[in-house]
């Protein structure tokens, strides 16, 4: 009889466990581990730990960036520089600090994404340290190359990734801070690099037209990387990363993040207007309109549309920060 009842008991405990595994993943079910993982190539292990989805927004503020310089030009595109520097800012840059991520996020990723390398055990700690030393050097050697202060943003951007990851800042628990340092590191430095690449001459006075500019489009970026947070809400709760989604809900997150992602972009219509680019401000401006349309959907049901919002409204996003830069390089002299 007593063996009977620790039968029941168990498979009551195993099915609350179950339960409870099952809420936590609502969001992203995984196969078990002896899946696909450890049949993946080498450079298709590493392809995913590198996430290159990740690589675009930043090659796009460098281009941006270039562009702006005024001294950029079709010819550029296939040039040694641009090439170095779309290795630089998608699969080495911004690599290394995707790598970082998943490896201070294991403990947290074992909850929200078990299928990714180092929870899935088809990297290990000591090869992901190897990978992202090695990373970083040919990173910063990469930043050199193009200009000597490129080389001193990569080391920040290193930096900002650990700010971001790592404890005891870990600043993506502390509310917007993750948020910034992030949209920080994915928009203004690409860009300002992006200027400093191409117009070594550069100047601050000269250079405060592109600050502007990608500020307020970081502002926007702010937004957007809200929004990247109602995949892992309910890991983030559990064990007390404090993102928009996870303290105030994935609804009011989600009108966050929807005015900062238009305020952001409006504000830069606003500017180019100041600085008399009323066409390119126009553009700016309308861009916004089916961005805002989406955002209803998005609001109703933040986490199953979160996905489809940004695969569809980043380009109008990013299509006014090419227009913004068009407009900076018609007032360069």
């Amino acid at each position: 009889m007593t063996e009977l009842h620790s039968s029941k008991d168990s498979e009551h405990r195993s099915g609350r466990d179950d339960s409870r595994l099952d809420s936590l993943n609502v969001r992203k079910l995984v196969a078990p581990r002896n899946r696909s993982i450890e049949t993946l190539s080498k450079l298709s292990l590493f392809l995913r730990f590198l996430k290159p989805v990740t690589w675009i927004p930043v090659m796009w503020s460098f281009l941006c960036g270039a562009v702006a310089s005024g001294s950029f030009g079709w010819k550029d595109l296939g040039g040694s520089k641009f090439l170095l520097a779309m290795l630089l800012t998608g699969p080495l840059a911004t690599g290394t600090c995707q790598m970082l991520n998943d490896y201070f996020d294991r403990d947290l990723d074992e909850i929200n994404e078990p299928n990714r390398p180092i929870p899935g055990g088809a990297i290990s700690l000591k090869n992901a340290t190897i990978l992202i030393a090695v990373w970083s050097i040919l990173s910063v050697i990469a930043g050199y190359l193009i200009h000597p202060l490129i080389g001193f943003y990569v080391v920040i951007g290193i930096i900002n990734a650990h700010l971001y990851s790592a404890n005891p800042v870990k600043l993506k628990k502390r509310l917007w801070a993750g948020n910034i340092i992030v949209a920080l590191s994915y928009l203004i430095i690409p860009w300002i690099a992006g200027e400093i690449a191409y117009n070594p001459a550069v100047t601050l006075s000269s250079l405060w037209p592109s600050i502007i500019a990608a500020a307020l489009f970081t502002l926007a970026s702010t937004g957007t990387m809200t929004i990247n947070d109602f995949k892992s809400v309910e890991g983030d709760r559990l064990v007390g990363i404090r993102t928009l989604p996870a303290v105030f809900g994935e609804t009011n997150a989600a009108i966050i993040a929807a005015v900062l992602i238009n305020l952001g972009q409006l504000l830069a219509a606003g500017y180019l207007l100041l600085i008399g680019k009323n066409i390119h401000a126009l553009i700016v401006a309308a861009l916004v309109i089916p961005q805002f349309l989406l955002q209803f959907s998005l609001v109703r049901s933040p986490k199953t549309m979160d996905v489809r919002y940004n695969a569809i409204a980043q380009n109008f996003l990013v299509a006014g920060m090419l227009v913004s830069a068009l407009a900076i390089k018609a007032i360069k002299p």
